[in-house]
């Protein structure tokens, strides 16, 4: 009854409280303890902002569940470390919208941002008098802030800290990455005590010992550090802004606006992935012609690099040669795939390529054994594009002065997609991917693909915020462990799949590179293993969302495996989405309507353990008849034991079915259901 009180009363006390008249005493005074609140539409968030003896505080609540209790704000300059002094409110407003909008391509076409808002505009009351306005979000999935900073005549303004703090009321458990190491964000997620943590990585996803399940984030960011959580003690957080490499934290003209702080706020796991919090933070899109993006499937000169049988660089064993590239090219128009990805055809690759030693790429030379022009016209003629690449060694001085050259070749060559990567624990072995001078370059790179119609995906990146709503040009990136790990190194262990979908991706797509069905790796290095199932790798199509994805295997390993059908079959552009079940870490089902057909895609998967769940399909078009095509965990098989193997089935299903899905250790199920 006192929410909905709140709620009725909330835009009476905003317009109460607008505006406080400057010259007087008795406003001042209660402007300086003020407390203005914004519930959801639904109104089970609730974020209040007080103003307690001068000093900005927030807290949040969800269904009179205290989540944050009263946390501090603000900033700390350079000359100037004790940060803002007492402040007063000068004036409020509020918005409220409800509108839908279409996404070019994604995994749910029409988009709802609907929301509460107010923003509260501050003053310091002594000193310099220095001005600044936090603008709040309350969603039915979360709520969001961002500080706005106007220009006061202090050009050269360096921000030193943010203060905002996220003193959440209650442990939990926390899926996190730790901050500050070199290998970026790929690393195996940890599972621990939300009381335990150090530094780490956004997305921090959590359930909470009240069964809440948080994810911490940030939206829109643009020339600014990147947002990494630092506990303080217990479990109260605060924002660590990645630095510069002279320590500054940002630097600024003398006006700054801060992304979105994010927090999205689910009653279960699954629901975090279906919130769309972050996309609505974003500005529309920017680009008037968008027909050149195009989301696609593609196979890659790749796979074969990463378990030894190729090099990237010039060797008897290239990969990326003209005579390689035309069989690669062959099988794309064999199996139906319309892209292919080349790595390693221009000059300047060694075997110590992605080593830190600002490493010379050319990005207009080709190798002596590659031809540019021969391969794409072959392409042409045979329905397939090309999908450019562009490794910089994170040396991004020799990247600018190439980038114009590099990438108006491509567009000469008919090629509207380019894969980026930035391998290097800093760039320019300086400066981290992810402080200022990272999200300045990431940001700089996809407007320049933009001019030439070239679709990103960036590997080594900057973390995603929902860039792609305003560039829909920014398809994919990685930013976590994906599939090369299998390659290489120890791999992935099996649960890896089961927690990536609520932690990495809810931030935005990523280009895992699914579809390794000799997941026993019978080439390359020895002992090396995908530590899945091959059903579980069709699997990821489904619950891995991303607009581009790859046939990550050799192709000759596609030839006959009864899993090519599902891999031809399976859309990479949705109409919607939904999440079935979940538990972070354990498992998930997802599925998925096409956007250009009647037909739905189930995805399945589960961690080290088997399972088995029964699958209501209330989610079919009531009115039809379907046939489903199960593509499963062959009987009695495990991730370590006879994995290949893919027991394929078809039945007929309608909306009222139920079906059961039996998953075999680190398996999983993929399913295409057609109208009939």
């Amino acid at each position: 009854m006192l929410k909905h009180l709140l709620i009725a009363l909330m835009p009476l006390a905003l317009f109460a409280c607008s505006k406080p008249d400057s010259q007087s005493q008795a406003h001042q005074t209660s402007a300086a303890n003020a407390s203005y609140s914004i519930a959801s539409p639904d109104g089970n968030n609730v974020l209040q902002f007080t103003l307690s003896n001068g000093k900005p505080l927030y807290e949040v609540s969800h269904n009179d569940q205290r989540i944050i209790s009263p946390s501090a704000m603000g900033f700390v300059f350079k000359g100037d470390s004790d940060g803002f002094g007492p402040m007063d409110v000068t004036g409020t407003s509020e918005i409220s919208l409800d509108q839908t909008w279409q996404q070019v391509w994604g995994e749910k076409q029409g988009i709802r941002n609907h929301f509460n808002g107010m923003s509260v505009d501050l003053q310091e009351t002594t000193g310099q008098k220095r001005k600044l306005s936090v603008e709040f979000r309350a969603f039915n999935d979360g709520i969001a802030f961002r500080y706005l900073y106007p220009q006061q005549g202090e050009g050269g303004l360096v921000i030193m800290d943010e203060l905002t703090e996220f003193n959440l009321t209650n442990d939990g458990t926390a899926w996190w990455i730790g901050a500050y190491q070199d290998n970026r964000y790929e690393y195996i997620t940890t599972e621990s005590a939300l009381s335990t943590l150090d530094k780490v990585h956004t997305p921090l996803t959590i359930k909470t010992d009240k069964g809440l399940h948080l994810s911490f984030h940030e939206a829109r960011l643009v020339d600014f550090a990147s947002m990494t959580l630092a506990r303080q003690e217990g479990t109260a957080f605060k924002a660590d802004l990645v630095p510069w490499a002279d320590g500054d934290r940002v630097k600024t003209d003398g006006s700054f606006t801060t992304p979105w702080r994010t927090l999205q706020i689910a009653e279960n796991a699954g629901d975090l992935i279906t919130s769309y919090l972050i996309l609505n933070l974003n500005d529309p899109n920017k680009l008037e012609d968008t027909s050149w993006i195009q989301p696609h499937k593609y196979l890659g000169i790749w796979w074969g690099m990463h378990i030894g049988k190729y090099t990237f660089w010039e060797s008897p064993t290239h990969g990326a040669s003209t005579q390689i590239s035309r069989e690669h090219i062959d099988y794309c128009k064999k199996f139906g795939i319309d892209h292919l990805l080349i790595e390693g055809w221009n000059k300047g690759w060694t075997p110590a390529w992605y080593e830190n030693a600002m490493h010379m790429f050319s990005f207009t030379e080709s190798t002596p054994d590659f031809d540019l022009k021969t391969v794409t016209d072959y392409a042409k003629e045979n329905g397939v594009k090309l999908i450019g690449y562009h490794e910089t060694g994170s040396n991004i001085v020799n990247y600018r002065k190439q980038i114009d050259a590099g990438m108006a070749l491509y567009q000469s060559m008919g090629v509207n997609d380019i894969k980026i990567g930035q391998v290097g624990s800093r760039l320019n072995m300086k400066e981290w991917h992810h402080g200022q001078f990272g999200v300045r370059y990431y940001r700089e790179v996809l407007e320049k693909a933009a001019h030439y119609k070239l679709a990103v995906n960036f590997h080594e990146p900057i973390k995603d915020t929902g860039e792609r709503r305003t560039y829909p040009n920014m398809m994919a990136r990685e930013g976590a462990r994906g599939q090369e790990y299998n390659a290489w190194s120890e791999g992935n262990p099996p649960s890896h799949t089961a927690t990536i979908p609520f932690t990495r991706l809810l931030a935005g797509p990523m280009d895992f590179t699914p579809g390794v069905l000799d997941v026993e790796i019978k080439q390359g290095y020895a002992g090396r293993d995908v530590h899945t199932t091959a059903a579980k790798q069709l699997a990821l199509y489904v619950v891995l969302y991303s607009p581009i994805q790859m046939l990550a295997d050799l192709p000759e390993n596609y030839d006959g495996n009864p899993g090519l059908k599902f891999l031809q079959d399976v859309p990479v552009d949705w109409e919607d989405t939904k999440v079935l079940n979940a538990e972070v870490g354990r498992y998930i089902t997802t599925v998925r309507k096409d956007r250009y057909s009647d037909d739905w895609y189930l995805g399945s998967l589960t961690n080290e353990d088997a399972r088995e769940f029964e699958i209501k399909l209330n989610f079919l078009d009531a009115n039809a008849e379907y046939e489903a095509q199960v593509y499963a965990d062959a009987e009695g098989i495990t991730w370590e034991k006879e994995a290949t193997k893919i027991a394929v089935s078809n039945t007929s299903v309608k909306a009222g079915d139920n079906l059961k899905l039996m998953l075999a250790p680190g398996g999983g199920t993929a399913i295409r259901f057609k109208k009939l």
